[in-house]
């Protein structure tokens, strides 16, 4: 198979150390990335989200709510093969096919989203953003260490589920996470609206050049299509988007998940990794800067974020994880520009890690920060 890193284009700068801009060193950065994956991984109990089991396996834990979920095994993988611990991504994923795999009924062939650390399922469907990092890592996976027997073949696994993302439900048994009407990635298939965090154009832009043959015009599609609802999602004056979203990127308020919360956090991350792996866009830039200001001229004090509605309005409700809204917020400094960025750089820099119940989400967000931001976070 032909190396992604090939189909890179001219107009893209990836891997450059920002903190340099703030006085420090290469060897601090690597020091510190070293210091959160052995914190995370191998840590004490108040930290750690990773835990062995048996002779092959692992998995990662969410803390808050007391599962193991396709959101943060995906997570590990791609934090795993960004570390190159090849060890710990085959246990991830050896988990993630023996207790999360759906293998009938209408969601065969994805992944329960909530599975106990025993192995019993908590739900029979999935939620798609657990299926794109496991695609993206493992195609990663592939290029990094070579395919060998299963389910350690890297790239037919995630060929597979890129596969069922698009084509599940044609034989008239059950629904694709792709809507095969407008491109766009759908919160739980069979639904009718979407989460502006799950679109990831710059992932998809790598799915066409490594999927079926067949596939490669529909991910090109999907990837021009998030680009334009990304757009649209976020809003003009304070680049925030809503957890959940229509169609056409206005907040959707019947579940209750209109407001810039939780899942919300991670469009301001996954814009900035597009504009960073595939050239910076006039639009991206202005997300960026918008929502960094409006967040300087509130206050980067961990204790004053709250709920928001996308237009700026607070909710009399504390954000539930703080350093990962910190986090995110700091990865738009590879788009905005002196002294904006600085600040956050510096305000990041000096984060540390969350401890506690809560802690896998934010350090989740927190090291693929750091990654992105000291120019690790790469296409392989």
């Amino acid at each position: 198979m032909q190396a992604v890193t090939a189909f890179l284009p001219k107009t893209a700068c990836p891997y450059t150390n920002l903190f340099h801009e703030i006085g420090i060193s290469d060897n601090e950065v690597e020091k510190k990335i070293g210091f959160v994956w052995n914190n995370l991984f191998f840590g004490d109990s108040n930290t750690r989200i990773y835990f062995p089991t048996g002779n092959n396996m692992g998995y990662i834990y969410d803390t808050g709510n007391h599962d193991v979920r396709t959101e943060g095994m995906s997570y590990g993988m791609m934090l795993a093969v960004q570390m190159d611990q090849k060890n710990v991504f085959d246990r991830l994923w050896k988990w993630t096919k023996t207790y999360m795999y759906l293998k009938t009924g209408i969601h065969s062939g994805y992944f329960a989203w909530s599975v106990r650390p025993d192995g019993v399922k908590l739900s029979s469907g999935p939620a798609p953003d657990g299926e794109e990092y496991f695609a993206m890592a493992l195609l990663f996976a592939s290029h990094r260490w070579g395919d060998s027997k299963p389910p350690f073949d890297y790239s037919d696994q995630a060929r597979s589920i890129l596969h069922a993302m698009l084509h599940t439900g044609e034989d008239g048994i059950g629904f694709p996470m792709i809507n095969p009407d407008n491109h766009l990635i759908l919160f739980v298939p069979g639904c009718f609206f979407s989460d502006p965090s799950y679109h990831l154009p710059h992932f998809y832009r790598l799915f066409a050049q490594c999927c079926n043959k067949s596939d490669y015009v529909l991910w090109k599609k999907a990837a021009e299509a998030s680009d334009h609802y990304l757009q649209s999602a976020c809003h003009p004056k304070t680049g925030m988007a809503a957890d959940y979203a229509e169609f056409d990127g206005t907040p959707r308020i019947q579940e209750g998940h209109e407001y810039f919360y939780s899942d919300a956090y991670r469009v301001t991350e996954n814009i900035a990794l597009d504009s960073l792996w595939f050239g910076k866009q006039p639009w991206q830039s202005a997300q960026a800067n918008a929502i960094q200001k409006y967040f300087l001229q509130n206050g980067l004090q961990l204790d004053n974020f709250k709920v928001y509605e996308t237009n700026g309005k607070k909710i009399d409700r504390n954000a539930m994880h703080p350093y990962g809204l910190l986090s995110t917020l700091s990865c738009a400094s590879v788009l905005t520009e002196q002294p904006l960025r600085q600040v956050y750089l510096q305000a990041f820099w000096k984060l540390p890690l969350r401890h506690g119940e809560r802690r896998y989400y934010d350090n989740c967000l927190y090291f693929f920060a750091l990654l992105m931001l000291s120019g690790h976070y790469k296409i392989y």
